[in-house]
């Protein structure tokens, strides 16, 4: 498709393989496995299975229009969905890296990640070395000789912390690295790293993507030389497939991508406004919010601020902050308690006993989440609404 036309046309058309049967929407095609004329066409087709429709544990045509319309939206040549974010990292991982190898990560990442890194990758062999996203020299004192990948979240959750992706990118380059991009709390609507410097943008499609909460799913971007020659391989054989009904709603959720992140952003920077006056409240993160620490930064790799609002709750010792933040959680009546996020409807969650209670205390307190914090994602609802649902925690009403 033409690379001129814009994010919103191209979230709409790009991608789109019409049957015999011309029809509008894009076509589910609910198979397990695909037919051929002779034996000699299924020994040529499997021979170049990356070409053709074989077997839909790695090549399915609905599975396909949802790679081809976000390798679009993120300006890179390729992608590999999988069946969720996790299976993702767990995929550019093991086809980049090999027992032996390290990598560098910022601290500040999902629990799931975290716990991937830290424990899971070290029983093969492959170490992390964990470093604060915004000190570059930490970013360079732990490269080493078998440094193959750099690996950052931007925005991170639940803090929101952001990291400079083109300048972690020039050092992941100076150390012939791989640099990865989660992209999971921006989507390609509020952010392409790949146009800053990133080599790998993830996605867990499963939030901003899907938007509705329907459905699991992650995705790779990249180029095709390492899409298509390392990553699609191993995806082949160990099966982290992303279903065909999955990627045809997942394909829907794109088309209303922009629309959504625009709204979801103007609520999220209302609700953080008001959230910053309330006197309940003891600090809030937001990288639309002028104090945000990167909030410079967000203004120059961000079209937005994003759909995810974290705060603080006030309260003078770990218990009284636990008190305080499920008493704000327990008060909402419009607000759905649950982990996920980039959905229509507005989400809250406690993070050090959901999210991020998997790792250590220690893990916990190094970065920053705090008994009283918590993860507002918010959804498409009058952000009025969402301030008084608030309101009655926050004032124990």
């Amino acid at each position: 498709m033409d690379d001129s036309l814009n994010f919103d046309t191209l979230a709409v058309r790009s991608g789109t393989v019409r049957t015999d049967f011309n029809e509008h929407s894009e076509a589910l095609f609910l198979t397990s496995s695909f037919c051929f004329t002779s034996a000699a066409e299924a020994a040529e087709r499997f021979k170049h299975s990356e070409d053709y429709y074989t077997y839909s544990r790695f090549t399915n045509p609905t599975v396909t229009m949802f790679q081809d319309r976000l390798a679009a939206l993120e300006g890179g040549e390729a992608c590999i969905a999988t069946a969720s974010g996790m299976s993702a990292i767990l995929s550019i991982v093991m086809a980049a890296m090999q027992a032996g190898d390290h990598m560098v990560s910022s601290r500040s990442l999902f629990g799931s990640t975290l716990g991937m890194f830290s424990q899971i990758f070290t029983r093969f062999g492959i170490t992390t070395t964990f470093v604060d996203p915004n000190d570059l020299d930490a970013w360079r004192n732990a490269v080493r000789p078998e440094t193959k990948l750099f690996f950052v979240e931007t925005p991170s959750n639940p803090l929101t912390e952001l990291a400079d992706i083109e300048a972690i990118g020039k050092i992941a380059k100076a150390a012939g690295a791989l640099f990865v991009v989660d992209n999971s709390f921006c989507s390609p609507a509020v952010q392409q790293p790949l146009k800053l410097g990133a080599d790998v943008v993830m996605h867990s499609a499963t939030k901003l993507i899907d938007g509705q909460g329907r459905v699991l799913g992650g995705a790779l971007v990249g180029s095709r030389q390492l899409i298509m020659e390392k990553v699609f391989p191993f995806v082949r054989s160990a099966g982290p497939t992303l279903s065909a009904f999955n990627a045809w709603v997942l394909l829907k959720g794109l088309e209303t991508l922009s629309l959504r992140a625009e709204r979801q952003s103007a609520n999220a920077l209302e609700v953080a406004r008001w959230l910053e006056r309330h006197p309940s409240v003891k600090r809030v993160f937001y990288p639309g919010l002028e104090s945000h620490p990167q909030y410079a930064l967000a203004q120059r790799q961000q079209r937005s601020g994003g759909a995810v609002v974290a705060f603080e709750v006030v309260g003078d010792t770990p218990e009284a902050q636990r008190e305080n933040a499920w008493r704000v959680i327990d008060g909402t009546q419009l607000c759905s308690i649950t982990a996920n996020l980039g959905d229509t409807r507005t989400t809250i969650t406690h993070p050090s006993t959901t999210t991020h209670s998997r790792i250590t205390p220690e893990a916990r307190a190094e970065a920053g989440i705090t008994e009283g914090l918590l993860r507002l994602a918010l959804g498409l609802e009058h952000a009025g609404d969402i301030c008084n649902d608030l309101a009655r925690g926050l004032e124990g009403r």
